[in-house]
């Protein structure tokens, strides 16, 4: 029987578990899709769940929760101004992992998991645009006004 098993230890101790899944969920925020294991995948996914579904309500309280997992301040951030308005009306299911082939070394079971909605990037190009028009817009006010 399988009681009081609440999670995959993943062969390691807890403080290592522990550094393995901050960092893993850090990066699925930063990147918003990563490579891994399936075990390593679906801890992984329980965490960035809970971090979503926690940053939905943007207070002092939830962004220091958070920052007590997240490893980066920026990622933080991230989680509270860009992701989690996406899923504002959506309760659970933020990620989802999709099974690759199996990894030659071991025959491990690879994934991808990732977030179900994707953040709006701009092009590096594009931004460039807009800061020059931005710009030019600014001069020609000035030059009005003067």
């Amino acid at each position: 029987m399988k009681h009081k098993i609440g999670f995959n230890a993943l062969s390691r101790n807890g403080a290592e578990r522990k550094a393995l899944l901050r960092n893993m969920v850090t990066s699925l925020f930063r990147f918003e899709r990563i490579e891994t294991t399936a075990a390593k995948a679906k801890e992984v996914r329980r965490l960035a769940e809970k971090m979503i579904t926690r940053a939905k309500v943007d207070n002092v309280h939830n962004r220091r929760l958070t920052s007590a997992v997240l490893f980066d301040e920026a990622v933080v951030n991230k989680l509270f101004t860009e992701i989690a308005p996406l899923y504002a009306d959506v309760n659970g299911g933020y990620t989802r992992i999709v099974k690759m082939q199996s990894r030659l070394g071991d025959a491990a079971d690879m994934v991808i998991l990732e977030l179900t909605k994707k953040t709006e990037k701009k092009d590096a190009k594009e931004a460039k645009k807009e800061t020059k028009t931005a710009k030019k817009s600014e001069k020609k006010a000035e030059e009005k006004a003067e």
